[in-house]
């Protein structure tokens, strides 16, 4: 995430003056990216001169950076603004460095880093985004500024949401990869190549996608249960207990969401929902205890 941030800096048309990392080869390698000489292990190589430190390393050495930053006197830290690029934390995690009188901001790329992806494959995808922010005005008004040069923009999250916001980006991202993964082992079990799944549900995924986002995911919403189908879902538990029953679980609870959403779109009425609801249960309690979501 640091130099792909750096490099969306740098081609922004910013100098980045230092690159820092825990071992010499990380913080080289971060260099060539960047086009930067001045790599170090130690927070002492930042120069005097420097107007914005990115922190950008996992949540819990936030705290010791910030630290580490506020016992370096060679640096103007009333000229200085410092961010960290984590989800979960606020601008507080900055607050030894803030004590200083540097400007701080959280500034969380609402955006997915695989480590299984080099920074050069994932910076196409984290051009013009939204970052997720905090801190005090003067660190909005700087992160607001930062990221219209990343030719971004922000959300400010209140401080008491920040995780729940991190959550949702779980969602977002992580729990739609899980889900792909499902349709992944689904299209095994139907005799292809996982790695086929993509050529054969590619079309209805862009299409679902598309719709929700230019509408909603109620407009959007299709299939046997938007129609109160109570013998189709029945079918498919029925189905799924004879070709992949580890995916039961997964099946019943993304179910239930889906009647929930049917209802509140209005596609189906009381009863229906809780025929499908019914169904459901009868359907689960077929599954091994060990396997039941609480």
């Amino acid at each position: 995430m640091g130099c792909t941030l750096g490099r969306l800096l740098a081609d922004a048309g910013q100098e980045i003056v230092c690159v820092v990392s825990r071992t010499a080869a990380s913080a080289r390698k971060g260099g060539r990216f960047l086009s930067c000489r001045n790599v170090a292990t130690s927070l002492e190589a930042i120069p005097r001169g420097v107007n914005l430190v990115f922190v950008a390393t996992p949540h819990a050495a936030i705290g010791e950076v910030s630290r580490g930053l506020a016992g370096l006197d060679h640096l103007p830290f009333n000229a200085i603004s410092v961010c960290h690029t984590s989800g979960i934390h606020t601008a507080e995690a900055l607050e030894a460095v803030g004590g200083r009188g540097a400007t701080v901001f959280s500034f969380h790329p609402l955006q997915t880093f695989p480590r299984d992806f080099s920074p050069r494959q994932i910076l196409p995808s984290a051009r013009g985004i939204v970052y997720g922010v905090d801190g005090p005005p003067a660190g909005v008004r700087r992160a607001r500024a930062l990221a219209r040069l990343l030719g971004g923009r922000i959300v400010v999250i209140p401080a008491d949401l920040r995780v729940f916001y991190h959550a949702a980006c779980v969602v977002a991202s992580n729990h739609l990869t899980a889900l792909l993964w499902v349709l992944e082992r689904m299209t095994g079990r139907l005799g292809e190549s996982r790695g086929s799944f993509s050529s054969l549900f590619s079309p209805i995924i862009s299409a679902t996608l598309a719709n929700a986002v230019r509408t909603s995911p109620a407009a959007s919403l299709s299939g046997p249960v938007s129609r109160g189908g109570v013998e189709t879902v029945a079918m498919h538990f029925d189905a799924l207990e004879k070709a992949a029953p580890d995916l039961l679980p997964y099946f019943a609870a993304m179910t239930r969401e889906t009647v929930k959403l049917a209802r509140a779109k209005g596609s189906i009425d009381e009863r229906a929902e809780r025929a499908l609801m019914d169904t459901i249960e009868r359907s689960t309690m077929r599954i091994p205890a060990q396997g039941r979501t609480p």
